[in-house]
């Protein structure tokens, strides 16, 4: 039983570490951009040795991996839990759409969707890591709520990932796009709404059954 607690203990203590270290590293991704940031650095700011973070993480790039697994954990969950395949075809769209702009359109968001842009041709494992972790991962949420529509007769035969491509696109196609260059709306809340029921409303348009 001790033997068993003390584990607990270690590994708890472990956890919180790296939670720690991740937290430290994404505000030196995010402030100082991917080139700047050095392991060194990182393990200056929280007191202990190189040898000990990398003992969590090898390299810069696991570590950046690391961050972005974090920090899109719950943006991955939201936007599933978004997908009801009980729900209203055109309401669920909505819900999805609406939950996907509030989170991309976040100052976080923005800042790591600017760091990519700037450092991934000097980098591509950077542009490579977050393609995998936020467009990719939500063309494919996306695409398996579509499948189920496309078989339950809501929408037209397709292919669905194209689908979900498509309806991302119109998402991002407007407020997104001026925030990214600092010239965003003057309600971004309003933005929202009016993004997401043209992008509803043009996509069913264009796919429903």
């Amino acid at each position: 039983m001790t033997a068993v607690t003390l584990k607990d203990r270690r590994d708890a203590r472990r956890q919180d570490r790296r939670e720690t270290i991740l937290a430290v590293a994404a505000r030196s991704f995010l402030e100082k951009g991917y080139a700047a940031t050095s392991m060194s650095a990182i393990a200056a700011t929280l007191g202990g040795s190189k040898g000990t973070l990398w003992s969590y993480f090898p390299s810069k790039e696991a570590l950046f991996e690391a961050v972005l697994d974090h920090q899109t954990v719950a943006y991955r969950r939201d936007l599933e839990h978004a997908l009801d395949l009980a729900g209203d075809l055109r309401e669920t769209l909505t819900r999805f759409c609406r939950n996907f702009l509030e989170k991309v359109t976040s100052p976080d968001a923005l800042a790591l969707h600017r760091l990519v842009q700037a450092e991934h041709q000097r980098f591509p494992e950077v542009g490579r890591i977050f393609y995998e972790r936020a467009p990719r991962a939500t063309q494919r949420l996306l695409s398996a709520y579509l499948e189920r529509c496309i078989a339950n007769g809501w929408l037209r035969p397709g292919d669905s990932l194209r689908m979900a491509r498509r309806l991302v696109g119109l998402c991002i196609s407007d407020c997104h796009q001026r925030l990214m260059w600092g010239v965003g709306p003057a309600s971004l809340p309003e933005a929202i709404e009016e993004d997401v029921a043209d992008a509803v409303e043009i996509f069913i348009r264009a796919y429903a059954a």
